[in-house]
């Protein structure tokens, strides 16, 4: 039974363990700071038996932005096995709101980095990880809104189960319903969006190793897996993101080929979409929603169509950044309105408060949805020497997300009024 928030008098909250957190250890990653120092501060803390929760979970991350996964995963799991809530303080010492961020044990990208959209904030950041057979705690702890930061992917699913089954008596508001997060897998999204006006979202459709081999050795054909499959198409491993695995396969011999270097047994397959621009580059953008309203979050140019940010070497063109920064300047009259029912509908349809859409445009001028998701990185840590005109575009999505969080606190406390 899920208790109320406020505990009886005489009765203690729960307790929270302070942690440095996600976006102040990634920040330092990012900008070359040396992690391995704090790494054997807090290694030499747990070893004399001093180290607090929160140290073992930002331990844990360090390892990760190290390239030791597993180890930091193994330790992450050793820490929520005794204690799941930690608190992010913010910038100021009497918080205006509390957030209470319900997130799973998962690696340090499956769940909604939210800190950094509440960097500089009034705002506090509580996480209560929802571990696989503690569940939740029968006393919640104080917050004004709450937020399911978990992702859609199937190590997630029992965390958002249990989130589901507790939230028709969530005694706060609760954004990002769990039931809403997993239609952005990325066959579900499909079904969800394919018959938007103005809306191109090619079929993406479950094949297992066997059903590829098959079709690799012409023993079926690429409609027998899904209508409109035919090559070239695009495969990747089911459950991969960033590009792991992803490939544009022209034949059945290179399917061959791919299979042989893949050790996965299931994956996505969709028809390829060649979304080059007039000038031969292609231009994929980021989208951030919040609250049913699209932010501009990045804009890549490459003449490569398996593109994101980094391999679009943005920073070492001026003419990339130029473009980028009159995308973002021109965004709501110029992109978001050409495909403003689009968005409108699509929003309606994910119905999530937050969400990120990695989209372009095809051919025809329509809008082209790769993916959604909630929890790609929205970040103000590129250097403002060389991307000056991405920190005010970033303080816009940050305020927006604040000011969403804001509303809905204060539409709970007149339902409880």
């Amino acid at each position: 039974m899920l208790h109320p928030v406020s505990p009886p008098d005489g009765v203690t909250a729960p307790p929270y363990s302070d942690r440095i957190g996600f976006a102040q250890l990634t920040r330092r990653a990012f900008e070359g700071g040396d992690l391995h120092p704090l790494r054997e501060h807090l290694l030499a803390r747990i070893a004399e038996g001093t180290a607090e929760a929160g140290e073992g979970l930002d331990l844990s991350l360090v390892a990760q932005l190290l390239g030791e996964k597993e180890a930091g995963l193994v330790i992450q799991s050793e820490v929520l096995s005794f204690h799941q809530l930690f608190r992010t303080p913010c910038a100021v010492s009497k918080p205006r709101l509390r957030v209470l961020a319900l997130a799973a044990d998962i690696d340090m990208g499956g769940n909604t980095p939210i800190e950094f959209l509440l960097e500089g904030s009034d705002i506090e950041l509580l996480t209560l990880y929802v571990v696989k057979g503690v569940g939740l705690p029968e006393t919640l702890p104080d917050h004004d809104v709450a937020i399911v930061v978990a992702s859609d992917s199937e190590e997630c699913r029992e965390t958002l189960a249990v989130i589901a089954e507790a939230a028709p008596r969530w005694p706060r508001p609760l954004l990002n319903r769990p039931e809403l997060i997993g239609n952005l897998d990325r066959d579900k999204l499909y079904r969800l969006l394919a018959d938007i006006s103005g809306l191109d979202i090619p079929v993406t459709a479950h094949a297992t190793r066997a059903q590829l081999s098959e079709l690799s050795e012409g023993r079926i054909a690429c409609e027998s897996i899904t209508g409109e499959l035919r090559f070239p198409m695009i495969v990747r491993p089911r459950g991969t993101h960033a590009g792991v695995g992803l490939a544009k396969i022209d034949d059945a011999e290179a399917l061959e080929a791919y299979l042989a270097e893949r050790q996965e047994e299931n994956f996505f397959v969709a028809r390829f979409v060649d979304y080059a621009s007039p000038d031969g580059l292609y231009r994929k953008y980021r989208l951030t929603m919040v609250d049913g309203r699209p932010y501009a979050c990045h804009m890549a140019i490459a003449d490569r169509w398996d593109i994101w940010y980094l391999n679009a070497y943005m920073a070492f063109s001026e003419e990339k950044r130029a473009e980028e920064a009159a995308f973002m300047l021109d965004f709501d009259d110029a992109f978001a309105a050409r495909h403003r029912a689009a968005l409108d509908e699509m929003s309606r349809r994910v119905g999530l408060d937050y969400f990120i859409v990695d989209c372009a445009e095809n051919q025809n001028g329509e809008l082209l949805v790769f993916e959604a998701d909630n929890t790609a990185v929205v970040h103000n840590m590129d250097p403002p020497s060389v991307f000056p005109y991405k920190p005010p575009q970033m303080r816009k999505i940050f305020a927006a997300f604040t000011a969403m969080l804001s509303r809905h606190a204060e539409a709970g406390k007149g339902r409880e009024a």
